[in-house]
């Protein structure tokens, strides 16, 4: 397979144009069925036999989940199942792992590992349940995509069984969350959890119930009744509306032309020489509507969900078909106080179900960019409207560089930065902490001294105090020290950074989804480059040829 950089990837799908997933509904019951197509990889090179499946299985899937939270308010749960016969899941297609270059492997995984982050975050927050039926064999990331589910139900035939054969098989481990979703999430023995990750045919029947690794197992004659049951119980339960009507996610609209990418409030452009990208986000024209059935009314139209949709595609888009675009630098455009007027109605009306949506998807979008292996600087000028929902970005920022003052003949005001009520806890990192309670880790009570500042204009003095900023440039040291801190940080090698900023990051509490991407970025970022797993006879390369693997054996 060629380099990621040369694989230009479309990230925007649509119901009616899925390949793989099959949607259908029984009131408050949704069902995902897998069914790929063997000729439908997303690069030529290999099929995607037994319902094995390459990025563009997942970038449907991903697509799936969102419109079920957004278009299908009446939807309490989402069964996953297969559409084949005697077949679940065999997981990540091999030939195409095999095929691929490093960084496309390391981040399918992530871009996979986000997807069930999604469906586990849609059982948590959205109260829309999602239940896995296993028709047949589980494998691999099969069973990991049945471990973000809340509940497990498998057919109980003497054959069907659930398995992660990765180091016995390929010399690689469950790169999307298996082996910490096992002991962390459904608390399976260690003892036992060791034995199950190095035996091929994996675990059936009762043993899998006794051990914790499905929920309950059924005689394959009754399987769709029960996952019926099952599912219309978790659907009884369920907050969400069921006389509301969905918001519909109309078709994002995009340009690129050479080096620039452009969204209606979002735009892009990459500075190849330099390995930069400056990304540039607007702020409304105009104030926000007066209460959350006005949201619904502007619907796909509604600036939040906007500038969420779009700034997900983009980070998607650069992280997938630009590699060599190490360093992001964010600004933004616009007017504080109608940024402010947003949040106000984000956090008033947070109960409202689309408000909650909004929300939790500005949340996925800021997360996507917690986990994501590029450098990112904010620079904050008189022009600009780094308030609330926005400040998260300069908060996410490994540095934030904000002017202080404003430059000769500038007419604008000098730049500032304000805090809204959705800084205090509307969009936590993965490790469950705000962006500002991550922040002031040595000194918590802060956090809530800053919350007295609430909508309050902070200078460059102001915020360098208040812990906010990183430098505080005036206009005569401005260019130069931003020039060289961008040099520099180019210069760098792009390994050290990712390891260095994956650590960095993530202070404070570890979490499940801390401990899935911290591993992801160090273990199998190593383990994908070793010649065990990718050598002339790795494991991955030689797999289904008849040839034995040849390992070194010594532990590093």
């Amino acid at each position: 397979m060629a380099d990621s950089a040369t694989v230009r990837v479309d990230f925007r799908t649509d119901p009616s144009r899925y390949r793989h997933w099959k949607l259908a509904f029984d009131g408050p019951v949704a069902t995902l069925a897998m069914d790929v197509q063997e000729d439908g990889g997303l690069r030529p090179g290999y099929e995607l036999k037994l319902n094995s499946y390459d990025l563009g299985v997942d970038i449907e899937l991903y697509d799936a989940v969102q419109r079920l939270r957004f278009e299908h308010p009446e939807v309490g749960a989402v069964v996953i199942t297969s559409g084949k016969e005697r077949v679940f899941c065999a997981g990540a297609n091999i030939r195409m792992l095999s095929q691929a270059a490093h960084g496309w492997k390391v981040n399918f995984c992530k871009f996979t590992n986000e997807t069930r982050n999604a469906i586990e975050e849609a059982t948590a927050e959205s109260r829309q349940t999602y239940l896995t039926a296993v028709n047949g064999s589980c494998a691999g990331g099969g069973y990991e995509l049945a471990l973000a589910t809340e509940w497990i139900i498998m057919a109980d035939d003497g054959n069907t069984a659930v398995s992660l054969p990765e180091v016995p098989l390929l010399a690689v481990l469950p790169g999307t969350g298996g082996l910490t979703r096992l002991v962390d999430k459904r608390h399976v023995r260690r003892d036992r959890a060791d034995f199950f990750c190095t035996t091929e045919e994996g675990v059936k029947g009762q043993r899998a119930v006794e051990w914790g690794l499905v929920d309950e197992v059924v005689p394959r004659s009754r399987l769709a009744e029960v996952v019926a049951q099952r599912a219309r119980e978790f659907a009884a339960r369920t907050g969400r509306p069921a006389g509301a009507r969905g918001l519909r996610l109309t078709p994002l609209e995009r340009t690129i032309a050479g080096d620039a990418i452009r969204y209606s409030h979002v735009a892009c452009a990459i500075d190849r020489a330099r390995g930069i990208a400056e990304i540039t986000l607007t702020a409304p024209a105009a104030p926000p509507p007066a209460d959350a059935r006005s949201v619904h009314a502007q619907g796909s139209a509604f600036w939040p969900l906007v500038l969420a949709r779009e700034l997900d595609d983009l980070v998607l888009h650069l992280r997938t078909n630009e590699d060599e675009v190490g360093l992001w630098v964010f600004r933004t455009a616009g007017q504080s106080n109608l940024v402010e007027a947003y949040d106000r109605l984000l956090a008033g009306h947070r109960d409202d179900w689309l408000v909650r949506e909004i929300r939790l998807y500005w949340k996925r979008t800021l997360k996507r960019l917690d986990v994501t292996s590029r450098s990112m600087f904010a620079l904050i000028e008189p022009g600009s409207c780094f308030a609330g929902s926005l400040l998260e970005l300069a908060l996410a920022a490994d540095r934030a560089y904000m002017l202080d003052g404003a430059r000769p003949g500038e007419r604008r005001p000098p730049a500032t930065v304000r805090l809204t009520e959705m800084n205090f806890g509307g969009y936590p990192m993965p490790n469950g902490l705000t962006r500002l309670a991550s922040r002031f880790l040595h000194d918590p009570g802060r956090v809530e001294k800053l919350r007295t500042r609430v909508g309050e204009d902070l200078d460059a003095a102001a915020a360098a105090e208040a812990g906010l900023v990183t430098f505080t440039p005036d206009d005569i040291d401005w260019e130069d020290e931003v020039r060289q801190a961008l040099e520099a940080r180019a210069a760098f090698s792009a390994d050290a950074l990712t390891g260095m900023e994956a650590s960095l990051r993530f202070g404070g509490p570890e979490t499940l989804e801390t401990k899935i991407f911290g591993r992801l970025a160090a273990w199998q970022n190593w383990i994908f480059q070793r010649p065990n797993a990718v050598g002339p006879k790795g494991a991955l390369v030689v797999y289904g040829t008849g040839q034995r693997s040849e390992f070194d054996r010594r532990r590093a």
